[in-house]
């Protein structure tokens, strides 16, 4: 028999996962289903970028999309170390990468450098102005035993000497990629603080976790070259790599992080252009010195909260990017995991009515996952298909799950609509489930159920809803909005059912369809002509709200009215 898949992720903690980063996740994941192992991995020797926030961020998102893992670092119910193969985190791992480097150094497969960081800054600088690439190579008069001799007592770093040869690599979705002389440079495998660099931990760390298959996106293409060389020099087995798809935005850039900072940005410069004293304001949020070099640099990020709460003050919608992003904007998980593996890979199937199938949950995933399916061309990230999925999951959802899936988004993220009665919240969601396409359209002013969320000082009524529907007819909407507020006041059951027999009833009295009195009233309630069933409309608002709504647009939008 086959030994068994063994899979990793093994993400850097910089920040709340990307959803390139949890596409590469879940097909890790899934290949390593059905008697392989999946494992998470912690790499983080950057130690001036690396936190335990951010670690922690990164488990929460792979653990509300469901990516689950045995081996890794422990968290809540997940993680541990069966294997003994730990500790997950590499700069928990510094020993093993010293004794790794000791072999290689030994067998003259890798040497110290000793230039500082100026020194190699300068020798960029003359590269690029002969309009060469920078490569480094140990010297041709290089003295290995004088190297070795300073090394006791000189700042240094180590260089895995590449082959001079072309590199073939062999990837399961691109195919035999050869690697010409532009990627082989001695590249440093041990810092001077004795931390490893990425290349040269991962490689370790793939081997001593028995790790088969590399799974990982075609931006680490380039990379693997250098890893094969390591893994040859020490003996290590050569993995299985397999380079995913890019994500790209719709437009054809490439999805990246920076892609919050680019449209904030874009529109801070636009409001300080047409109003200069708007940067006041802006100031509030980001102080003078960091909105100057943020607005000055393209590739300069700002931190996650102080640009969320930048967008809230320019009423900026921030293009999602990470996992967290669409936790916030209220995507159910299991429709992330379903769009994210579609993005480079095809279940190769029919649905019932014979499309591709597009429709199926991790189980599905975890069967039928295989590497023949996945793509070479770039992926597409379409936020607007990916909304299509979430309203239908969203739809086939029943008022009690909704509930619960929304009272769980309220807790984290908005708090103050759970301290409105349960009974009245249960009713509230159950008449905006069908409409909304999130879970925070259910929370949103702007959304569905927006009209019960404001108070009713706050409706504005549109232009040309009042045109249409209060304005006009004989008797116009105005004067049926004042003849069915009696009824509606003197109701015992303000309930759905009632409602809508009293508005009937007020139409029949008037002998004008029922339409010519409801449209007026949701005028009056809302604002405009859309809204859920009158019946439901107006039993969420209640009694009190409902009249002094119509009231109020009596006032405002009868003759003489403002």
């Amino acid at each position: 028999m086959a030994d068994p898949i063994v899979t990793r992720f093994a993400p850097s903690p910089t920040g709340h996962l990307h959803v390139g980063g949890a596409r590469t996740a879940l097909f890790n994941w899934a290949l390593a289903q059905g008697g392989g192992r999946y494992l998470l991995r912690i790499e983080d020797t950057d130690q001036a970028r690396s936190s335990e926030a951010a670690v922690a961020g990164l488990l929460e998102d792979l653990a509300w999309l469901g990516i689950d893992w045995v081996e890794g670092p422990r968290w809540g119910e997940l993680g541990g170390d069966p294997r003994e193969i730990g500790p997950y985190f590499q700069a928990q791992r510094l020993e093993d990468y010293a004794a790794a480097a000791r072999i290689l150094v030994e067998g003259d497969l890798a040497y110290p450098a000793f230039e500082s960081p100026e020194e190699l800054d300068a020798m960029r600088r003359a590269a690029q102005a002969e309009k060469s690439r920078f490569r480094y190579r140990r010297p041709p008069d290089f003295d290995r035993e004088a190297a070795l001799r300073r090394m006791a007592s000189e700042p240094h770093v180590l260089r895995f000497r590449m082959p001079e040869t072309p590199v073939l690599v062999t990837d399961a979705v691109l195919g035999e990629v050869e690697f010409g002389e532009d990627h082989l440079d001695d590249f440093v495998i041990l810092k001077r603080d004795r931390f490893p660099t990425y290349h040269f931990s991962v490689v370790v760390d793939d081997e001593a976790m028995g790790v088969t298959h590399v799974l990982r996106g075609q931006e680490h293409l380039n990379n693997t070259p250098r890893h094969v060389s390591l893994q040859r020099a020490l003996g290590y087995r050569i993995p299985v790599y397999a380079h995913l798809p890019i994500l790209f935005n719709p437009d054809g850039s490439k999805m990246s992080k920076r892609d919050k900072d680019k449209a904030a940005r874009a529109l801070v410069k636009q409001r300080t252009a047409a109003d200069p004293s708007a940067r006041s304001a802006i100031e509030q949020v980001v102080p003078p010195d960091r909105l100057a070099s943020w607005l000055d640099d393209k590739r300069s990020q700002l931190e996650s909260e102080t640009l969320r709460d930048l967008a809230a003050l320019l009423a900026l919608d921030l293009p999602p990017i990470d996992v967290e992003d669409f936790r916030r904007a209220g995507f159910l998980p299991e429709v992330v995991c379903n769009y994210l593996a579609l993005l480079g890979w095809s279940p190769g199937q029919k649905d019932e009515e014979g499309r591709d199938l597009e429709r199926f949950d991790r189980a599905f995933l975890a069967q039928h996952f295989s590497l023949d399916r996945v793509g070479r061309g770039n992926a597409k990230f379409d936020v607007e298909k990916l909304l299509a999925f979430n309203q239908d999951a969203i739809a086939e959802l029943d008022d009690g799950a909704f509930f619960a899936l929304f009272g769980e988004w309220c807790a984290r993220y908005d708090e103050g609509l759970l301290a409105r009665e349960e009974p009245w919240l249960r009713r509230f969601t159950a008449v905006v489930r069908t409409r909304c396409r999130t879970l925070a359209d259910a929370a949103s002013t702007r959304g569905p159920g927006g009209f019960a969320l404001i108070a009713d000082e706050d409706v504005r009524f549109d232009d040309k809803a009042v045109a249409r529907h209060l304005e006009r007819g004989d008797p116009s909407g105005l004067v049926l909005l004042g003849e069915v507020r009696a009824p509606l006041a003197a109701l015992a059951d303000f309930r759905a059912d009632a409602i809508e027999e009293a508005v009937r009833a007020a139409s029949d009295a008037q002998s004008v369809g029922m339409g010519r009195i409801a449209q007026p009233l949701r005028v009056a309630l809302t604002g405009g002509a859309a809204s859920p069933p009158l019946g439901d409309t107006l039993e969420v608002l209640g009694r009190e709200s409902v009249l002094a709504r119509i009231d109020r647009c009596l006032a405002r939008c009868g003759p003489g009215g403002s």
